[in-house]
């Protein structure tokens, strides 16, 4: 595996990191560029949306013929690392989660090109929001969908009909496209199915924009009921029964990005608390000549090139056209971790200031607690890793 990028790549990342440091982080500080849930305010996104794509800084992981880059996944991780130097900066370049991996699938698993324009390329233009639908309230489907997935869509003629809950759907308030995944039988391998519906079709409805201990992700997490929503068949994604599958196919590499993404976050702490340290004086000395701060700060950049190598594996993997999914499991556990750690020691070397709204530390930190539970737990992903070693045995630590 060579980790050197290509020219074109590399003058590309070096252009986020650009924009990133000139347009979006000294943003940050100012309250008027947040909405009421913590997050960029929508005519703040539009402008600075406006901007990185004049920069030709736009859904990196779409394909160049529908307005993307056209990036291979090594470089996704690049791209979307550097992005996420600033809060804002997913949403900025339109590889923001739950957008990018709904992109993604649908750009996989829809066949031809006119619903590809109807369902995919609005999202791809920023037009609109979209959103995933899968998890339920217990005893409904949380990490185990295949086996205790309630919600049901029953078809009849041409027509399926769908009753049932979910909740903590990200991005829901405000979406306008909706990937939806429902039972259809209740085989155990086979039961589930997944299908597109648009907001306005009756049927549905926002029970509530769940509050949350973190900043909320544009669209909030939401509880939604269905109470005979029609979807016609041609709206179905793949064959009847594949909803576990296409929901693997997103995951995947959803799971990733979000690695991608919180690496970047992980930096951004290390940078603030290096800048305060090597200029903030305690007991006749600076705070980055104490060898206890030096080993803290260590640590976690020591962390954070660990979640690089396991991230950049992993998408090289996928690149390959392998699943990747013990390497994807490794990298969502110690990523999810470091993210944490990093937040968490941002905060504890910058003391009050750290805990203020002065800057961004204490937003990453409310928002790193949820790194170790979206997209699965991180004790699922280590059952993953326990059951791949019981598989495979030694070739478990295979090279290639």
């Amino acid at each position: 595996m060579d980790f050197s990028l290509s020219p074109d790549i590399k003058a590309l990342c070096d252009k986020v990191r650009r924009f990133v440091d000139d347009r979006l982080i000294p943003r940050e500080s100012d309250r008027a560029n947040y909405d009421a849930h913590d997050n960029i305010s929508p005519d703040v996104l539009e402008a600075l949306r406006a901007e990185a794509r004049a920069e030709g800084l736009w859904a990196p992981q779409m394909p160049r013929g529908r307005g993307g880059l056209g990036l291979p996944v090594t470089g996704w991780a690049s791209f979307y690392e550097e992005a996420n130097r600033s809060i804002f900066g997913p949403l900025c370049f339109n590889c923001a989660a739950p957008d990018d991996g709904n992109m993604s699938v649908l750009n996989k698993v829809l066949h031809s090109e006119a619903e590809k324009d109807r369902w995919l390329q609005p999202i791809i233009d920023g037009r609109i929001r979209s959103s995933f639908v899968m998890t339920e309230p217990s005893p409904g489907s949380g990490s185990d969908p295949g086996g205790m997935m309630l919600t049901r869509a029953v078809r009849s003629g041409g027509t399926y009909t769908v009753h049932g809950r979910k909740w903590f759907i990200s991005g829901a308030d405000g979406a306008s496209h909706f990937i939806l995944v429902a039972r259809t039988s209740d085989d155990p391998r086979n039961g589930l199915s997944a299908f597109l519906f648009h907001k306005d079709q009756p049927g549905w409805r926002i029970l509530r924009r769940i509050p949350t201990m973190g900043p909320e992700e544009l669209g909030g997490t939401c509880e939604l009921e269905f109470d005979g929503l029609e979807i016609p068949e041609e709206n179905r994604l793949m064959a009847e029964g594949d909803g576990l599958r296409l929901t693997q196919i997103r995951l995947g590499p959803a799971r990733l990005t979000h690695c991608m993404r919180w690496l970047g976050l992980s930096r951004r702490c290390l940078e603030i608390a290096q800048d305060y340290v090597s200029g903030r004086r305690a007991f006749g000395m600076l705070l980055s000549e104490r060898e206890s701060v030096q080993m803290m700060l260590g640590e976690i950049a020591a962390d954070i090139e660990k979640g690089r190598l396991l991230t950049m594996l992993a998408a090289w993997k996928l690149d390959r056209g392998e699943k990747a999914q013990k390497e994807i499991a490794m990298a969502k556990i110690h990523v999810a971790d470091t993210l944490n750690r990093a937040a968490d020691v941002g905060v504890q070397l910058l003391g009050a200031r750290g805990y203020s709204k002065d800057t961004v530390l204490e937003w990453i930190y409310r928002y790193a607690r949820c790194a170790r539970l979206v997209d699965g737990a991180s004790e699922v992903h280590s059952m993953v890793l326990a059951r791949s070693l019981a598989r495979q045995g030694s070739d478990f630590w295979t090279w290639g």
